[in-house]
């Protein structure tokens, strides 16, 4: 049967190029989804404000934020990240590639404090951020029976998405795919780090997926 997928908030962008938005008018929010393999419970973007979460949690599975084994942040960004300290109890995990990518950003950042030329001036911030980043474990290849990393790099350097094999393969697919209109128009995030991976991650899912939860929208069935 594989594992159980519930889709516990869907997500936001604060301005939708296809709406013919181009200044933000609500605020963003990444979709937060729940996947359940066996005993394991494993969050995936926690994204909307830790007490509103904790509602929608409860209201979509009957749990509680201390039910929840892991959290996977497909990147860390913060709008996928929002509420991830109101889970002392889970394990906090990301891509290896994108966990070192961060702390050895966060860490140049902090260096170019000392650089007259430098243009970072919050060290509290980032030190801030370096703390939290630090906190995060790599995710294995395999981190369940029926969950595996698949990595979708581009948006940002390391992103990663999440296989999860239930009756059909879903792909929680973070901002490698943002929207249900950016996945129907083939269009990558506008402000990609690296646009060229991000084609091919795009690419990668599309094949591989039957359901994708996409970023920032609901789910995307009958590809």
């Amino acid at each position: 049967m594989g594992c159980e997928i519930d889709v516990i908030s869907i997500g936001a962008l604060s301005a939708n190029f296809f709406w013919d938005e181009r200044v933000p008018v609500r605020p963003s929010h990444a979709t937060t989804t729940l996947i359940r393999d066996g005993q394991v419970s494993i969050l995936v973007d926690p994204s909307l404000p830790a007490e509103i979460l904790s509602q929608r949690l409860h209201e979509r599975t009957g749990l509680q934020l201390d039910d929840i084994d892991t959290v996977f942040l497909t990147s860390f960004r913060p709008v996928h990240r929002r509420s991830l300290e109101a889970f002392p109890r889970a394990q906090w995990k990301m891509a290896e590639d994108e966990l070192d990518a961060v702390i050895q950003s966060l860490d140049a950042a902090l260096d170019g404090l000392h650089d007259p030329s430098g243009s970072v001036s919050n060290p509290n911030e980032l030190e801030q951020e370096l703390a939290l980043a630090r906190k995060i474990a790599a995710a294995p290849d395999v981190l369940t029976e029926n969950v595996h990393l698949f990595p979708s790099p581009g948006v940002t350097v390391g992103s990663a998405a999440l296989l999860a094999a239930s009756m059909k393969t879903w792909i929680i697919a973070g901002d490698a795919i943002l929207t249900r209109e950016h996945f129907h128009n083939g269009r990558i995030f506008e402000r990609s780090a690296d646009p060229e991976r991000a084609k091919e991650s795009f690419k990668d899912i599309v094949e591989v997926a039957d359901v994708i939860v996409p970023g920032h929208d609901n789910v995307i069935i009958g590809l």
